[in-house]
């Protein structure tokens, strides 16, 4: 289990991807807002933009909706906040185990990001 990456959304790449299957399926944000019974539009507005992401039962619905599951509609950060956890925890851990194993996967991504 410790050489599984922690994986974390990022919310404005989420929030793209609301946008782009609400459009593809012909959807406005007032479609949206009856859909969930929301009073106001803002809280489809902050999905949008990625100041917030729905809560688990609103993704659940969302899918629904959208007719795709909620892992299709979140989106993974990019390795970098990964890296930036595992730098952290390393130092905590000072040349454990766990350090050689962030560095390694560091250097690879450094070498990876230089080729492409």
């Amino acid at each position: 289990m410790m050489n599984k990456p922690f994986r974390v959304i990022d919310p404005v790449a989420t929030g793209a991807n609301i946008v782009r299957l609400r459009k593809e399926r012909g959807l406005t944000v007032r479609d949206l807002q009856s859909y969930f019974g929301f009073e106001e539009p803002q809280a489809i507005y902050k999905w949008q933009r990625g100041q917030s992401l729905p809560t688990v039962d609103n993704l659940y619905a969302l899918g629904a909706l959208l007719d795709v599951p909620m892992d299709d509609i979140l989106v993974q950060s990019r390795p970098k906040l990964n890296i930036i956890r595992c730098e952290q925890q390393a130092k905590a851990a000072c040349c454990s185990q766990h350090f050689w194993m962030c560095f390694n996967q560091l250097s690879e991504i450094r070498q990876k990001s230089k080729i492409a």
